[in-house]
């Protein structure tokens, strides 16, 4: 993920930059050799056998096909991507309940730009075969890495979730691990935590931060 854009915009993975890219610098391309072909239409074009000729014809086809399937493909993994609620000014307040009625990639996602507003670089991993980790952080300034567990929970998070998380850190050999939720985290859970490198975020906490970062004053958090 991408460095810090202005408050409330949604930011472009470097990943969906690059992708835009390439297919842009394709598109230019094809329509700059069909203008070349068409327009300008140069002798040696006219003068190939007629064989070669519909040859070209098909991989200019071809082509098209080719660049408008890239091109539906990335509207629809941005489509996908979406996954925090709209700038402030269009989206309201962000509660727990809204966070909840997220998908869970979406919550990741969200989850994900706040850390990366936080001054983060953000890696998503969540899936299958993800080993409980569904974000990676990078601090930018030491370079440590760190793990990210996200729960879009409405019951309480108990005492078993963050031994997980924390046999998980171990095995990452993470220096660091948080937990964020949409629910909240019982004081057996917090307890077992401290003095250990574990950060909990619960669902009125994950609030609170997206009023600070997004300039918003939450009055509900459940």
């Amino acid at each position: 993920m991408e460095a810090n854009g202005p408050a409330g915009r949604r930011r472009i993975p470097r990943a969906y930059r690059s992708g835009l890219l390439i297919i842009a610098v394709l598109t230019l391309g094809l329509l700059g050799w069909l203008a070349y072909r068409l327009v300008w239409q140069p002798a040696w074009l006219q003068a190939l056998p007629s064989l070669l000729e519909e040859l070209m014809v098909l991989l200019e086809a071809a082509s098209a096909f080719t660049i408008s399937f890239l091109w539906a493909g990335l509207a629809l993994r941005h489509w996908r991507a979406g996954g925090r609620p709209a700038p402030a000014g269009e989206r309201g307040l962000v509660t727990r309940s809204r966070l909840y009625a997220l998908s869970p990639h979406q919550f990741e996602r969200y989850v994900a730009d706040i850390f990366s507003r936080k001054g983060y670089q953000v890696e998503l991993r969540g899936g299958s075969g993800d080993h409980g980790v569904d974000l990676e952080l990078h601090d930018r300034r030491t370079g440590r890495r760190a793990i990210v567990q996200c729960k879009r929970y409405q019951n309480t998070v108990g005492e078993e979730l963050v031994r997980e998380l924390y046999g998980t850190l171990l095995h990452e050999l993470a220096y660091h691990a948080f937990l964020v939720t949409t629910a909240d985290i019982s004081d057996a859970a917090r307890e077992w935590a401290q003095g250990k490198p574990i950060t909990l975020i619960d669902g009125a906490t994950l609030v609170a931060i997206d009023g600070a970062l997004f300039g918003e004053q939450p009055e509900e958090r459940h």
